[in-house]
């Protein structure tokens, strides 16, 4: 048994694994390396175990998405720490190190993820997670160094270790303990939005979630679906209300839930009105699925809330960020 496991769930990725394994293999002495395989159809395979055959593979016999795939891989790795590592991310020299000492030093964490930069342009904050994923009062995820379109150069200012609200699935550090206790990921989600609802959770059971600057990777980021894919769209927007559906409590879901429908709507109109009618299609989709699935989502709510009815709001900034970002055109968390 390793105490970390570093698991990459790949899909069709064998490009990515040949531009990208290297460099986990080089700078991850600590822990084992293991590749979770969604039931490729490209030369994934034959890849790893031709160039690559000290690296572990988990074949799944189909794709089960992000969450099933992890969460069917998961159970067959013996580890006290999981890595689950998105295929298109450059890691560097000691990289791991820190996030293992951090778990090892604070008990009452759970999960962490490191600093994540674009890979294509090395000075500035990546898309998914940044410099620590947040979210605020209507359940809108946002990270230090992104909101929305808006990414910061890194400049240091995120060099630090410190509570956040949710750690990006693109490298999520967590223990195994903590990632079994809720059975994983939750697989209704498919993708996208999974870890803030697992995050969710950890806070709930008492534990937290932290994001470390001492540890830098590199993302391409998108290398699945396009920001603007119509797909990815519907999975933000769908996965969007199940997650605050889920965790707000009776008197928030009472009048934020139809602020939530009211403001999405308003999302597609401008998807409309920009020339993206895929994308606003997308959200309508999300929003018809989201009532489809509302008893299912009725139980899962209730059990939750019986079992962690309170929780510390610490991590949750209590203003909006849609108010801030498009009215009073703040673009930086110092603002």
């Amino acid at each position: 048994m390793s105490r970390t496991a570093v698991v990459i769930l790949n899909y069709n990725g064998e490009r990515l694994l040949q531009q990208f394994l290297s460099s986990v293999i080089t700078h991850s002495r600590e822990a084992e390396i293991i590749v979770a395989d969604n039931g490729s159809t490209d030369g994934s395979i034959a890849l790893l175990e031709k160039e690559f055959p000290s690296i572990r593979i988990i074949r799944l016999d189909s794709n089960y998405g992000f969450c099933g795939g992890y969460n069917r891989a998961l159970q067959l790795v013996d580890a006290d720490y999981y890595v689950l590592l998105n295929s298109d991310i450059e890691v560097t020299p000691g990289w791991l190190t820190p996030l293992i000492n951090l778990l090892d030093t604070k008990p009452d964490v759970a999960a962490v993820h490191p600093k994540i930069l674009s890979y294509h342009h090395k000075h500035q904050f990546e898309y998914a997670g940044a410099g620590g994923g947040l979210i605020d009062a209507l359940g809108y995820p946002f990270c230090r160094g992104r909101i929305f379109d808006y990414v910061e150069e890194d400049q240091g200012q995120y060099n630090d270790q410190r509570q956040v609200f949710w750690a990006t699935g693109a490298c999520l550090m967590i223990r195994a303990k903590a990632y079994h206790q809720f059975n994983g990921l939750d697989e209704d989600f498919f993708a996208h939005m999974e870890e803030i609802d697992l995050c969710w959770k950890l806070q709930r059971a008492g534990q937290w979630v932290h994001y470390c600057g001492y540890s830098t990777i590199y993302h391409v980021g998108a290398g699945t679906l396009g920001y603007d894919n119509p797909r990815k769209t519907y999975l933000n927007f769908r996965n969007g209300l199940f997650l605050i559906f889920k965790h707000f409590d009776d008197k928030e879901l009472l009048y934020k839930l139809p602020l939530r429908i009211a403001l999405d709507w308003l999302a597609a109109v401008m998807y409309l009105v920009t020339g993206k009618a895929s994308n606003a299609i997308a959200v309508l989709k999300a929003h018809r699925d989201f009532i489809f699935n509302l008893g299912r989502e009725v139980k899962k709510r209730k059990a939750l809330q019986c079992q962690y009815p309170e929780y510390s709001r610490a991590a949750i900034y209590q203003g909006s960020v849609i108010i801030d970002f498009f009215l009073l055109k703040k673009r930086k968390i110092g603002q």
